[in-house]
């Protein structure tokens, strides 16, 4: 079997983790120390340009500060498209611009609550897929 005074070989010692996936300069992606903040920041309208601007180095705030930017586009999309049909039926038939322009409001707050669930949703670390919204995230 084994030569006597020959020692025992040593235990296997498995092979190191794999090193963690690094970013587009080679480091491993940051994680920014103020997520929560910056992720809150890109659904609230305009003040998705700070950290668009400010987190470059964080995927997963760079990717809802992009959510929040195509959704405030598609929100003004909407809102521009109500207003303008709605002049335009008020100078044909004043009651239906009207109703139609009291139709904004409702897209107001429907966008409004879309905003309070992606913000909940990225707070707790997921992602709120949106169909036909969120499909253009990924293209800029």
């Amino acid at each position: 079997m084994s030569e006597p005074g020959v020692p025992p070989p040593p235990p296997y010692n498995p092979p190191p983790p794999p090193p963690p996936p690094s970013g587009p300069s080679g480091a491993a992606p940051a994680v920014s120390p103020n997520r929560s903040l910056m992720i809150v920041l890109s659904y609230l309208y305009i003040l998705v340009v700070i950290p668009l601007i400010t987190e470059k180095n964080d995927p997963e705030v760079q990717w809802h500060a992009k959510h929040g930017l195509v959704i405030l586009i598609a929100e003004i999309v909407a809102q521009v498209v109500i207003w303008v049909a709605s002049m335009i039926l008020n100078q044909i038939w004043g009651g239906l611009g009207c109703a139609l322009s009291f139709l904004g409001s409702f897209v107001w707050l429907a966008f409004f609550a879309l905003r309070i669930v992606a913000i909940l949703k990225g707070v707790k670390g997921e992602r709120f897929m949106i169909p036909g919204i969120s499909d253009y995230v990924s293209r800029f």
